[in-house]
């Protein structure tokens, strides 16, 4: 299950691609900040189940058609190896908002989606409905690349099997803007 929505989440990114038409005309205008980017996170986090600190990766994708406004989906993959092996993944997507101060964006998010629960020792596993607030903090190194300085995200596992859990993470990471505007780095506009 988590190749298959692996597999959607590419094939949504690739198709919201442009690709280069010889029948286009060159932009007249775009829109200031618009752009779409691709990152990956090293997390740590507490379980909400048992009290366990759990580690690993994750990806993000944020389209932005405005400056300040956009969309994030993601995708967190955790585990914990020491008691029992217990694993928490989670595919969540939902707007975005942020604030750029200099090479500075502060960002708050509101994410929806389906976590993965596997419990210790394999005994079992869930697919179980998540809500997830986030804020976090991106440093502007250049025009194409980003540091996610902090990304802090508070989840709701409402239909946990022994109750509601609320799970927390940390993360920091790296993003690589794939276009701006008009301009992308896949070439889909020559001017």
């Amino acid at each position: 299950m988590n190749r298959t929505i692996l597999i959607l989440i590419l094939e949504v990114f690739l198709a919201s691609i442009p690709v280069k038409s010889f029948a286009q005309a060159v932009p007249t205008a775009s829109a200031p900040g618009a752009s779409v980017s691709v990152g990956g996170t090293f997390s740590v986090g507490q379980s909400g189940y048992g009290q366990r600190v759990l580690s690993g990766s994750g990806a993000y994708v944020d389209v932005n058609p405005r400056r300040q406004v956009g969309i994030e989906a993601e995708g967190r993959w955790l585990q914990h190896d020491r008691i029992g092996k217990t694993s928490e993944s989670t595919y969540l997507i939902g707007p975005r908002i942020q604030i750029r101060q200099g090479r500075l964006s502060p960002y708050v998010k509101s994410l929806v989606g389906l976590g993965y629960f596997g419990f210790p020792y394999n005994s079992a596993q869930g697919r179980y409905f998540v809500i997830a607030t986030g804020t976090g903090v991106d440093l502007n190194l250049n025009e194409t690349v980003k540091i996610r300085l902090v990304d802090i995200e508070y989840q709701r596992w409402p239909q946990f099997t022994f109750g509601t859990i609320t799970p927390y993470t940390i993360s920091f990471g790296f993003s690589y803007r794939l276009c701006t505007g008009s301009h992308t780095r896949l070439g889909a506009y020559d001017r």
